[in-house]
């Protein structure tokens, strides 16, 4: 196995994505809007995933967060809020918008277990800083760390309790970024002390199964690379200060933040230390210019990733849809009527 998710490019799997994907075995992959049409079409997709790889237990992730982020559309799937509704009723309520965010994302795991999908990229745990730029904004989960901690906690819960883990970012934090990470790199000035408030929710939730890098570079810590491809952040930072002991994925390897090749950054990511990387694109000269590039996963990231897909079956539990819709809509509605 190579430690690789990597991206479809329609509905179905090619000929030659089925024989390269048995070929080189990535640790597992990432669907996008174009991979998704209808409920039997997804769940044919990703049972046939499985099948390649002889296991019921494979990473098969998306991004599905709610709001502006969301794979998943009506009017074949629901559609859900985004962080930032919580945030509001978090304000008038906060064990209310505990509830409210738990039910709603055991509701969204209820959506992705159905299709087959056994990782989600949420909760963001990036706190919302005032000025910066908007690719976070109604995103998170709040402006305040404890806040935002205690909503992404619930974020994981209800998702396990559906079914699905869940996965904490960006790490070290991209709340305060004033550029778009997809297009630029954004660049941090803020000290060590002023980011103690951007790590504090990530060393809160530091257990949690599966955690993702930023594409972001803090001068304070590495003046040169940004979080994905500094030695030092992951190791002092991610795994030191904030003790994070899950399984640690780059963000999409395909965004402009990073420059040089594709193959190129994913060997950087993996020799400063991340555990996975992620590309999303689907382009197949890239997606084997990374197998090439790429060692074979160690015992030790195969050990965070079998822990990270077991992470639901202590938590999962049974609900009824209509009465997990019922307690988020009436305590949303709270906020609303506020």
């Amino acid at each position: 196995m190579i430690p690789a998710i990597f991206g479809l490019a329609g509905t179905e799997l090619t000929a030659e994505e089925r024989a390269f994907f048995r070929e080189c075995d990535p640790a597992g992959y990432i669907l996008f809007g174009r991979n998704v049409q209808s409920r039997e079409q997804l769940r044919a997709l990703t049972d046939e995933l499985r099948g390649i790889h002889g296991r019921d237990r494979l990473l098969v992730s998306i991004d599905q967060e709610g709001g502006r982020v969301a794979r998943m559309k009506p009017p074949v799937w629901d559609a859900y809020p985004p962080g930032w509704s919580f945030a509001e009723l978090w304000n008038l309520a906060p064990a209310s918008a505990i509830e409210a965010a738990r039910a709603n994302a055991q509701l969204l795991a209820q959506d992705l277990s159905e299709a087959g999908i056994t990782v989600d990229y949420t909760p963001l745990l990036d706190v919302r800083q005032e000025g910066a730029h908007d690719v976070i904004g109604d995103r998170a989960l709040g402006a305040e760390p404890m806040q935002v901690a205690a909503l992404g906690r619930a974020v994981l819960e209800g998702l396990a309790r559906g079914g699905v883990t869940g996965c904490i970012k960006h790490m070290p934090g991209h709340g305060r970024a004033a550029a778009d990470s997809h297009k630029e790199l954004p660049v941090v000035d803020a000290s060590a002390e002023e980011l103690e408030w951007d790590i504090a929710p990530f060393r809160t939730l530091k257990d949690a199964p599966i955690g993702m890098s930023a594409h972001v570079l803090f001068k304070a810590w590495d003046k040169k690379d940004p979080a994905t491809l500094s030695k030092r952040i992951i190791a002092e930072i991610i795994r030191g200060e904030i003790g994070f002991t899950g399984l640690l994925l780059t963000d999409d390897i395909d965004m402009q933040a990073l420059d040089g090749t594709i193959p190129e950054r994913a060997s950087r990511a993996v020799d400063a230390g991340c555990d996975v990387v992620l590309n999303c694109w689907a382009r197949m000269d890239d997606q084997q210019g990374i197998a090439n590039v790429l060692p074979v996963m160690s015992n030790e990231v195969a050990k965070r990733l079998d822990a990270a897909l077991a992470y639901p079956q202590a938590q999962a539990q049974e609900a009824d849809r209509n009465d997990l819709l019922a307690t988020r809509d009436t305590l949303l509605n709270l906020a609303r009527a506020a």
